[in-house]
């Protein structure tokens, strides 16, 4: 009785019935912690002041990482290691020679280092984490926490404050002597408590990685992941069935989903925006249970991100800085997991910074910084379903600056088209490798959009994975402005601004646009007499860029420096990059 009254109290914490007993790795985190008061007694709010006991430093070199962290430095003696060690792993040098044949270390928060080991038939993600203390000891406290719950009055309300309370109970009972932990090892065990507790388990160390795309598990046996940069790599995390079964089921029933055998299909948005795939069982799949993680970036790849990585040239990005001030529609065009969407992004961030932005998506990517930004989803799974098509028309009557469209894949992309005609820039991503390709699947039976109407696309951005060195990696192979239908050859008249060189491995740019000619000239009131101030601006704007790319890259960085442009000029921003003035700069990474 006294077990299933701890499981009660602690199922209450963490926002669950007393339904289900032990043994589930993670734990709900929606609902509230509300306990009973007691003799009307006032309850009382959790600290949020409070350091959290398991916040780690990040060391800034191999050496301090080594003497901080024992397990780190026991991992690297017994496998005679001496990688290259980096606190961001963008700052690399990551050409085709880097990719192949990387072994670099990197801190990822938490006391969490990853160690990528790239060759051989698949490449190595090994995980190094705190020790994890003792399962008596992690039970003594769960025993001492849920007591303490019963005693106490607390309010607890978010995952944040419900964390602070642990850790007002823990350094409490720790300090009195009811816990004893030695003081090295209690981070340790704290990060393990929480991570079981308030976490996903064991999936909590991949989530913590920034430069993850995905995360899969196909059945019992290795975790794999695909790394931004490295691809795709297996992990030195193993999985049985029965821990997935466990770990799907107390997920799914954290999100309030129904998991089982006539239902073992689902798709669940954790709370950093990731979607997490489950299909469950032997029946239907053959290895057991699987799932997939596809991560969403907690800060979005910036376009000087793609421009260190030579994904793009800062030409293209200043480009297209200067068409998106005036309001063009483009569609970033490419194969599965060539990058589309974070090109994409990367590029909306390059939007004038007052405009009214709608994005429209089935599982939302789209991340910016814009103030006046609605973000709307479909819904496609309970009660009556609201399409990329409805949400779309919708977005027609809220005037927006601009419309993002998450992929177009059917009858949505005439609504996309309509607007596009009534003054509205679309930007989107489609599959297609060529502007062929992309013509015939525009007019084509689902999207059907009519041959004359895709005269209002003006940019076709076609992007791919290609092999550099023993690597894939991410391109721009060409940059298009549409120039109109032709209905005598039923084909689509194009001027190509960018053209990919793959002896330079660059962006090599044609001499002239047709676009910022016809569309930035007018727009600033300019003659023909202007050109050579024109093509003068796109040059200032890619040295911007450059700068950016080469010292702070970052997302937050990139867009403060599209406000100042927009408040105080380029000319004005490019003299005080020159001369070092940039107080705007806040993140230094």
């Amino acid at each position: 009785m006294g077990n299933w009254r701890r499981e009660k109290e602690l199922r209450h914490f963490r926002g669950q019935s007393p339904s289900r007993l032990k043994g589930s790795a993670t734990r709900g985190d929606k609902s509230l912690m509300r306990l009973q008061l007691k003799n009307g007694e006032r309850p009382r709010k959790v600290q949020e002041d409070l350091i959290s006991p398991y916040e780690y430093e990040i060391p800034k070199t191999f050496d301090e990482a080594l003497q901080k962290f024992p397990y780190l430095k026991s991992y690297v003696e017994t496998n005679g290691l001496r990688p290259i060690y980096t606190a961001n792993p963008s700052e690399l040098a990551l050409d085709a020679l880097h990719l192949s044949t990387a072994d670099v270390l990197y801190p990822v928060g938490l006391g969490i280092f990853v160690h990528v080991k790239v060759g051989g038939e698949i490449g190595k993600y090994n995980i190094i984490e705190p020790k994890k203390p003792s399962q008596d000891l992690l039970d003594k406290f769960e025993d001492i926490l849920a007591k303490e719950i019963t005693e106490r009055s607390i309010v607890a309300e978010t995952t944040k404050e419900k964390e602070q309370a642990i850790f007002e109970i823990f350094n409490r009972v720790v300090s009195s002597g009811k816990l004893k932990i030695p003081e090295s090892e209690r981070r340790d065990f704290i990060y393990h408590f929480i991570r079981e507790k308030l976490g996903h388990g064991i999936i909590d160390c991949f989530l913590a990685d920034p430069w993850l795309e995905d995360v899969s598990v196909p059945g019992a046996g290795k975790i794999y992941v695909v790394h931004k940069f490295f691809g795709s790599l297996e992990s030195n995390l193993e999985i049985s069935k029965e821990e997935i079964d466990t770990l799907l089921r107390s997920i799914a029933e954290r999100y309030g989903k129904v998991l089982s055998y006539t239902h073992p299909i689902l798709d669940i948005h954790l709370p950093d925006g990731s979607r997490f795939n489950i299909v469950f069982g032997e029946d239907i799949s053959i290895r057991g249970s699987n799932f997939t993680i596809r991560k969403f970036p907690k800060e979005p790849i910036s376009v000087a991100h793609l421009i260190r990585w030579r994904t793009i040239s800062e030409m293209v990005a200043a480009y297209m800085w200067m068409l998106l001030e005036v309001g063009v529609s483009f569609f970033m065009c490419g194969e599965t997991a060539s990058g589309k969407t974070t090109s994409l992004n990367a590029f909306a961030g390059l939007i004038r910074p007052d405009a009214k932005i709608v994005s429209i998506e089935e599982t939302p990517e789209v991340n910016l910084a814009h103030k006046n930004w609605v973000r709307e989803v479909t819904r496609l799974h309970t009660g009556s379903k609201v399409t990329m098509f409805d949400l779309l028309k919708a977005a027609l009557r809220q005037r927006p600056d601009y419309i993002i469209v998450g992929e177009i894949r059917g009858e949505e992309g005439q609504i996309a088209f309509q607007a596009i005609e009534t003054g509205h820039p679309v930007i989107s991503t489609i599959h297609a490798g060529d502007l062929e390709t992309l013509f015939q699947r525009l007019t084509s039976p689902p999207i059907n959009v009519p041959k004359t109407h895709i005269n209002g696309l003006n940019i076709a951005i076609f992007q791919n994975r290609i092999k550099r060195g023993l690597k894939l990696v991410r391109r721009v192979l060409s940059v298009n402005e549409i120039i109109g239908y032709d209905p005598e050859e039923n084909s689509l008249n194009y001027l190509p601004v960018f053209l990919y060189d793959a002896d330079r491995d660059e962006l090599r740019f044609t001499g002239s646009s047709f676009l910022l000619e016809a569309k930035v000239l007018p727009f600033r009131g300019w003659g023909t007499d202007k050109l050579p101030k024109l093509y003068e601006e796109l040059r200032m704007r890619a040295e911007i860029l450059r700068f950016l790319s080469e010292n702070y890259p970052s997302f937050r960085d990139v867009w403060n420096t599209v406000v100042e442009v927009e408040n105080r000029g380029v000319e004005e921003v490019y003299k005080n990059i020159k001369e070092g003035n940039i107080p705007w700069i806040k993140y230094r990474g």
